[in-house]
């Protein structure tokens, strides 16, 4: 599945909670390690997750992402591609529901 089919979705559900696309993006480029213009790139090419995820460098601190996504404890994903993809959706939650971006970015801990 391409990115770019739940990018959209992305943006959608921040939007509506009054965050920025901005804000995913900046969301986004924390945890692959891409700048905007790669992360566009990837859109516009429709690359799919597995590629995606391939050309991402994780975050470190990507591992103190935690808790349920979907009702599955990301610690108990074992598929490494699911578990970066979770961890995206995660980010997202986070910033639709209003959490500071300092805390969504693992910056202060």
């Amino acid at each position: 599945m391409p990115v770019a089919d739940v990018y959209v979705h992305y943006v959608n559900k921040v939007e509506r909670k009054d965050r920025t696309q901005a804000e995913l993006v900046k969301v986004i480029t924390w945890l692959t390690g891409m700048d905007s213009k790669t992360l566009k790139k990837h859109l516009k090419d429709r690359t799919t997750f597995r590629d995606f995820f391939k050309a991402a460098k994780i975050h470190p601190n990507a591992k103190l992402i935690a808790g349920s996504i979907c009702g599955v404890k990301i610690a108990e994903i074992e598929d490494p591609l699911m578990k970066k993809i979770r961890y995206m959706d995660k980010l997202v939650d986070e910033l639709a529901k209003g959490r500071p971006m300092e805390k969504i970015l693992r910056s202060d801990l």
